[in-house]
């Protein structure tokens, strides 16, 4: 662990050139650091603030032929983010300029930050629990809105509300019991056994729910797996051709040209979406047609959406066994669109509510493209959940959490005494505390804010 009383300085802002960058200090020592390179325009402003403040001023480095103007952001006390004294200098982005501010401030006391140490110590002032901490890792490593806005959730608390209500409720439960056994002689019952079991069984589908949150969590594609089936000569081809926007897809007028399943990356509206081309369904006539069809069948079971294209111009025939197959397709897939193809192939076709299309002439795609990203997008579903990297550390202790919850209702089903519960209820209570970093470990903190980048 890190000495949390040093005064720690580093660049808090992205690198590179920019309009402004922050040079970030913490620790008892900030304001005597910044105060032997900073010259305020109100000196005594400087000195006598006892709140947050901003206070103009420049800094005087060497060899540059003018002072660096600055604005120094000040808290004297134990309101700032890490709880302790800190100060924010914020200047000019060019990178040299900052690279020497952030010198001549190491060069006056203060040592470089490592990584997550402004983060790590906000945790170890309980200003944030570990599940915020987690969340500032993820806002700084979000690829998507979807990402985004789940950290950005947590951060502001929502998951640690969860997890305290939690937390509390097992404490008032453990409270009572060991209550009771104070009293024992006295036969004096502070909770009644039907009373806990209602409580348990409510903690009981707390944690089950959470668990389920973050199995989940940890299932989730980054991308969301789009199918195109249909039968032979449908038109599926063509429209990957079009919706992937280059000739992918061998074309051809003969029946049963695709064979294996082609794949290609799109994204629509923000939207990541995985596209597969698949072989026509139809009755296997040879061993390939058969293996071809069998992996598309595993495909169109784990898609988020199959797009079943039925061809404008089908006989009533075929249209017939279009429509058993696409009965067939939909009693596997978790959703299907059924949409028309070859729509300039028929200058009067039925499309029977369905998106009409034609991947020659382009009529329809955005239409297609459209309803493909409403139905398959993911972005904020997972919004008030846990994060993916909070997830995987909190899901042994989760299950361990539920576990000890079900002992304790199996104990109290067949009439135990109250100490027996209370062992279980305090294991439980040691999990949860796990979660929300009320009960940690040196290694546990240091695998979590290694990953940060300085400056965070």
């Amino acid at each position: 662990m890190l000495a949390i009383t040093d005064t720690i300085a580093a660049v808090a802002s992205a690198p590179g050139a920019a309009g402004r960058a922050v040079v970030r200090l913490s620790g008892d020592a900030a304001h005597e650091v910044v105060g032997r390179v900073f010259v305020p325009e109100d000196a005594q402003a400087w000195v006598q603030a006892s709140g947050p403040r901003r206070h103009r001023g420049h800094v005087a480095l060497p060899g540059a032929p003018v002072p660096l103007p600055v604005e120094a952001w000040s808290w004297r006390g134990t309101r700032s983010y890490t709880g302790q004294p800190s100060v924010e200098l914020h200047c000019v982005g060019s990178p040299p300029l900052v690279d020497a501010l952030l010198t001549q401030l190491l060069a006056h006391g203060a040592r470089p930050a490592q990584a997550g140490e402004f983060t790590l110590r906000a945790f170890l002032a309980g200003r944030i629990d570990l599940l915020q901490a987690e969340a500032v890792l993820g806002v700084i490593e979000a690829t998507d809105d979807q990402q985004l806005s789940a950290a950005l959730t947590q951060l502001a608390g929502g998951m640690s509300a969860r997890f305290r209500e939690l937390h509390e409720t097992l404490l008032i439960d453990l409270a009572d019991l060991e209550a009771g056994l104070d009293f024992v002689d006295e036969d004096i019952e502070f909770i009644e056994r039907d009373q806990l079991r209602e409580r348990l069984d409510s903690a009981a589908a707390t944690i089950a729910a959470l668990q389920e949150q973050a199995d989940r969590r940890l299932q989730t594609r980054p991308q969301a797996v789009v199918v195109l089936a249909g039968l032979p000569n449908a038109g599926k081809s063509t429209l990957f051709n079009a919706l992937v926007g280059r000739e992918s897809a061998i074309v051809s007028p003969q029946p049963g040209t695709t064979r294996d399943w082609l794949v290609a990356e799109v994204t629509w509206d923000g939207c990541a979406i995985e596209l597969l081309d698949t072989a026509g369904r139809d009755a296997a006539a040879d061993e390939i047609s058969s293996a071809a069809r069998e992996a598309a069948d595993e495909r169109l079971a784990a898609a988020d959406l199959v797009v079943w294209c039925t061809a404008a111009d089908l006989s009533p025939a075929n249209a017939q066994e279009d429509a058993q197959w696409r009965l067939a397709c939909e009693r596997v897939a978790r959703s299907v669109l059924p949409v028309t193809t070859k729509s300039d192939a028929a200058a009067n076709c039925s499309t029977n509510g369905r998106v009409s299309l034609s991947a020659k002439t382009g009529a329809g795609l955005p239409d297609l493209r459209r309803e493909i990203v409403r139905r398959v997008d993911l972005r904020g579903q997972h919004v008030g959940e846990l994060l993916a990297s909070t997830a995987a550390r909190c899901r042994d202790s989760l299950r361990s959490a539920l576990d000890a919850i079900r002992h304790a209702r199996a104990l109290l089903d067949a009439d135990a005494g109250d100490e027996l519960i209370a062992v279980e209820l305090r294991g439980a209570l040691e999990q949860t505390g796990h979660v929300a970093g009320q009960v940690s470990t040196d290694d546990l903190l240091d695998r979590i804010f290694s990953r940060f980048c300085i400056g965070k």
